[in-house]
């Protein structure tokens, strides 16, 4: 399975004129990889990808491939609450040459267990690329339930792994214990990455990776031979920037405090906003703690 590690949920950013700032989105994929990050993931809810017009989220991917260069992989993301336009995407991001698709899932229209499961398995039919599912209930308004998941599982090869980010350890031993080896797990919360580990977890999507790349792949490295007090040393280490990060929306604080730290623009586009000064202050604080600015 080469989707596991820290992988980042890449920002997209912007120019002062609100559009896709495609020079720096090139030096960003090359600074994760200069900085040991395992894969890029852009256009998912960390890159705005609600307000990426086809157009940019086409040429986004196509961006990060080009400059990745099959160094590291690009898992482009490409879900949408219509079947129809999901499958669409992804067919441009495999044309692009991505090494696989995040699809979150729908969104709004809350389908039942039955719609999740034919939803995912046209875009499994029709698009052939390794799948990783996004579950977070907290946006789309529905989860995806563990004998979901088996069920995918076993009709579609190409659905090999999940981002996890129900919050719930009990919901992500279920889905292990029902999928076993099928199915990879990684991380959808960065507070979590170390406690899904010790149950089996694989790695983390992270959005703090924007900021710190090294100190996540760390985690992750640490953990994995073994050191587990070195790995509970930078969980505990990253957590207080872990909060600040979401304190407000995501990608609201990582985008701010990566324009604190001349990275990019640190421009959003509406409905996403400024900060409220006193959650900027704490994110400065942390940032200043961390010695990042």
């Amino acid at each position: 399975m080469i989707f596991k590690g820290s992988m980042v949920a890449l920002v997209t950013p912007f120019t002062k004129k609100n559009e896709v700032d495609e020079d720096t989105l090139v030096r960003l994929v090359e600074f994760h990889i200069k900085n040991g990050t395992d894969a890029v993931v852009p256009c998912g809810t960390t890159g705005e990808s609600a307000t990426l017009n086809y157009e940019e989220h086409e040429r986004v991917i196509d961006i990060c491939v080009r400059a990745a260069r099959k160094r590291i992989p690009v898992i482009a993301g490409t879900g949408s609450n219509s079947t129809e336009e999901a499958i669409e995407l992804s067919a441009h991001a495999k044309k692009s040459g991505v090494d696989g698709l995040l699809l979150v899932s729908p969104y709004y229209n809350r389908p039942t267990q039955k719609g999740l499961y034919l939803h995912f398995k046209e875009i499994a039919d029709k698009v052939k690329l390794p799948i990783i599912l996004y579950n977070i209930a907290s946006r789309t308004g529905v989860n995806i339930e563990p004998e979901t998941f088996f069920m995918l599982v076993q009709s579609c090869k190409n659905i090999v792994g999940v981002k996890e980010a129900s919050g719930s350890l009990d919901q992500m031993s279920r889905i292990m214990a029902l999928c076993g080896k099928k199915l990879t797990m990684v991380s959808g919360d960065d507070s979590l990455t170390l406690p899904l580990m010790a149950i089996g977890g694989e790695g983390i999507i992270s959005v703090v990776a924007n900021i710190i790349p090294r100190d996540v792949k760390a985690l992750v490295v640490a953990f994995n031979k073994g050191q587990l007090c070195e790995a509970k040393r930078l969980h505990y280490k990253m957590l207080p920037l872990i909060k600040a990060v979401f304190i407000e929306t995501n990608p609201i604080p990582v985008k701010t405090a990566m324009g604190l730290m001349k990275m990019c623009n640190p421009a959003l586009r509406l409905p996403m906003c400024s900060m409220e000064e006193a959650n900027l202050g704490k994110l400065k604080a942390a940032l200043k703690e961390y010695k990042l600015i």
